[in-house]
């Protein structure tokens, strides 16, 4: 393991000179992350292992490229054979800053492969040419460089000569709009335009940082979980080609690793990599999302932990934790373990355990040092515009897991007029756990140890504060999802002249609500075919939102004594059932299923989707996964 500074220099104060991470952290004290490490370290020396902070080698200069353009769903560019080639229509959903992440990640892979003296590959100029067909003559001469992309370097060249990199927020404490419609990259290339941050303010503690809202348009916000399972397919896509287009306008570099490969164990709980521990849990209870393991250790320290000072800080016995784990492999499925004889220290140390002894790191080894890397966006709104869309990217068993950690770490920030244990004490208690792995090679820059920790601690309690806002799906996205889905109902075949024409049409047909004019009101049917035999004629106006037709679905069923299917799945409150026991989705047409916002407006959703049904179901006793 790397050497650490002594706990003597890390802990103290930074001065006020520095323009790391650390200067706007300086009233906020280290010791727990570096007794943390010290810990992880004694652990793996115990077991002859090692562990550093992740930041791994990575790739070369086209291999990288390649490998980018392979995730996005773009494999044909590099004139390879895809196994779908619908994804070709992707390109006609991006907007005009993804459409220059892929160009530039095009132009890179290209100028390597000349430098390699391989074959050449397709010239992007065949994909997003500017140029028409008439304009033969023009293509002998060099191509002029991209004038948004020369327009934005242009400016984060001047703005890093004038603009103080620390870590900044915009009026602390107060409520700030936080902007879904539009993609987060079209924002930023505007906010370059105009000033930046030209009001910004130090983050000193906690209780500084601002407050987001995310304003519900007419169709309401999308969480995770809302979309079905093939419509989430899509998402990780087109969040990495957004991500990157962010990253570029910003000018950070978004690290990638190549995929862990991982190691096979004959352990049942402790070591083995997540999708395997869902798949033996899924046997005993179909639908796990969250590793069994991991919900009793939860569930066990919500119970007798929350209240303890020190929860989490204070380090349980080595020898004990070892033979917990033990004992856990031996008795955990077999429901002979005794969790009320674990001290809840053990428990914590367990828990910590569990996550750093996953094969690969719970934020993937692709993608752990993107998520370290976040710390370096000067801005609390892109950062935290970066996380949500890394969160997106992470595989479903990773988010699931990592939002049931969350959910726990608030619950423990809840309760710190008695454990002791606020939001910064628990987020460098985390950050080593989650930052730090056995798997992944430590080649920190010396000196950089103190600016990652920090770094590594402030992205953990961003993850803890804006949970909520973090597992949104955005609506830019959610539009971009409809229109792969439309356009793959349509089984184009689509060559390049026919992607240069799309590519073209971006911006007349962005992301826009076609409403009719003409049809104010809509009479549609809503079903509830799990629930009853008749369907709910509803009148749709300006005003209808799912909120008043699931009410308007309560009083029918009450009142005209409709023919129930199965009166035990209906929950029952004084007679009448209660709405908010049943949901509302949207099912077919250009999406697969969608649980609908309550505050979303039907006739606008109807203009959006006009062939899909709408059918209301009861709400999953289990809760969902946000």
């Amino acid at each position: 393991m790397n050497q650490l500074p002594p706990k003597s220099a890390v802990a103290s104060p930074v001065p006020e000179s520095t323009n790391s991470r650390g200067e706007a952290l300086d009233s906020l004290s280290m010791d727990s992350f570096w007794l943390e490490v010290e810990n992880i370290k004694q652990s793996a020396e115990a077991e002859q292992e090692e562990c550093g902070l992740a930041d791994v080698k990575t790739q070369e200069e086209g291999e990288a490229e390649a490998e980018w353009l392979q995730d996005a769903g773009l494999a044909e560019l590099l004139g390879e054979p895809a196994g779908d080639k619908d994804n070709l229509v992707l390109l006609s959903t991006l907007t005009r800053t993804q459409a220059a992440a892929v160009q530039r990640r095009l132009d890179t892979y290209s100028r390597s492969r000349r430098r390699r003296n391989k074959h050449p590959v397709r010239d992007v100029r065949d994909i997003f040419a500017a140029s028409s067909s008439q304009d033969t003559a023009a293509e002998k001469e060099e191509p002029s460089p991209d004038p948004l992309w020369h327009n934005l370097r242009t400016s984060n060249t001047q703005r890093t000569e004038t603009q103080d990199y620390s870590c900044t927020v915009r009026n602390p404490g107060k409520e700030e709009v936080f902007n879904m419609d539009v993609a987060y990259s079209e924002q930023a290339a505007v906010l370059l335009k105009g000033s930046f941050l030209s009001e910004s303010r130090k983050l000193k503690d906690g209780n500084a940082l601002t407050r987001f809202k995310i304003p519900k348009g007419r169709l309401g916000v999308t969480r995770i979980g809302d979309l079905s399972a093939q419509d989430m397919k899509k998402i990780p896509t087109l969040a990495l080609i957004e991500l990157t287009a962010l990253c570029d306008i910003l000018g950070f570099e978004l690290k990638r690793n190549k995929a862990a490969k991982l190691k096979t164990t004959e352990k049942r709980l402790f070591g083995v990599p997540l999708n395997t521990l869902l798949e033996n849990d899924q046997k005993l209870l179909p639908n796990t999302k969250v590793p069994l393991l991991l919900q009793a250790l939860l569930s066990c320290l919500e119970k007798r932990g929350l209240e303890t000072e020190g929860i989490l800080r204070v380090s349980g016995s080595q020898t004990r934790i070892k033979s917990l784990e033990q004992k856990l492999e031996r008795d955990f499925y077999s429901g002979l373990f005794r969790w009320d004889d674990v001290h809840q220290n053990d428990v914590s140390g367990l828990l910590k355990r569990f996550i750093r002894e996953l094969p690969a790191p719970l934020l993937t080894a692709e993608y752990l040092p993107a998520f370290a890397a976040v710390q370096n966006i000067p801005d609390l709104k892109q950062r935290l515009q970066a996380l949500n869309l890394l969160i997106l990217i992470l595989p479903e068993s990773n988010r699931n897991t990592l939002k049931a950690l969350l959910e726990f770490l608030s619950k423990v920030v809840a309760r710190e007029k008695n454990n002791k244990m606020n939001l910064w004490n628990v987020s460098t208690v985390m950050a080593p756990n989650l930052f730090m792995h056995k798997g992944l090679p430590n080649k920190i820059p010396e000196g950089k140890e103190k600016q990652l920790a920090e770094g590594a601690a402030d992205v953990v309690r961003m993850m803890i504060h804006y949970q909520d806002l973090l597992w949104t799906v955005s609506s830019f996205l959610v539009a971009q999802v409809r229109k792969l889905n439309e356009s793959n109902s349509r089984r184009y075949q689509f060559c390049d002249k026919r992607i240069k024409n799309l590519l073209r049409k971006i911006h007349a047909d962005k992301d826009k609500v076609e409403k009719n004019q003409g049809e104010p009101s809509k009479v549609v049917k809503v079903h509830a075919s799990l629930l009853l035999k008749d369907s709910l004629e509803v009148h749709l106006n300006n005003a209808t939102r799912v909120a008043d037709v699931l009410r308007q679905f309560q009083k029918n069923l009450c009142q005209n004594g409709w023919n129930i299917v199965n009166t035990v799945n209906l929950l029952k409150c004084n007679n009448s059932t209660e709405c908010t026991s049943l949901l509302l989705y949207e099912v077919g047409g250009n999406i697969g299923e969608h649980c609908l916002d309550p505050d979303t407006y039907l006739l606008d959703l109807y203009h959006i989707n006009p062939h899909a049904e709408w059918i209301i179901k009861q709400n999953p006793s289990c809760p969902r996964m946000f």
